[in-house]
């Protein structure tokens, strides 16, 4: 180990079945965490979101954390960094940190995508998330 290294922090295997997790419920969209900070030595968190038919997004933001995406179904819309694109199921998507970007679901079916964000942290702001969107619920896409 070089003298810059940090030591390891000690992990154990985790397996979290689906009724497990931590669940946001934000109006037409949801999000449960299954491994953050805690689990992961804060080196990432996993989470899964999930948008009703045809909801709008959150609105363009960014975090300091990348995210990589893997829709899981339905077709995300995405906007990153300006440009906007169609993601079916299988796709994958990796937003940098800093980097301006939105989500959305313009289909009559139920998206949902898994989030690796790294480094962990990001879910320490869901609570404030949630207060927000319960001031700011999310509306309804009418022109795709």
């Amino acid at each position: 180990m070089s003298p810059k290294s940090t030591p390891p922090v000690a992990r154990r295997p985790l397996i979290v079945g689906p009724p497990q997790g931590r669940r946001y419920n934000m109006g037409r969209m949801h999000a449960v965490f299954f491994a953050d900070k805690a689990e992961t030595g804060s080196r990432y968190s996993v989470s899964e979101w999930w948008l009703q038919p045809r909801t709008k997004g959150p609105g363009v933001h960014s975090h300091p954390e990348d995210h990589i995406f893997c829709v899981i179904a339905g077709t995300l819309s995405l906007l990153i960094a300006g440009e906007r694109s169609d993601a079916p199921r299988g796709s994958y998507a990796l937003i940098p940190g800093g980097t301006q970007h939105d989500f959305e679901n313009h289909g009559e079916v139920e998206c949902g995508f898994i989030s690796i964000n790294a480094p962990a942290g990001f879910e320490e702001q869901m609570p404030s998330i949630v207060a927000w969107f319960k001031d700011n619920p999310l509306g309804e896409v009418t022109d795709a």
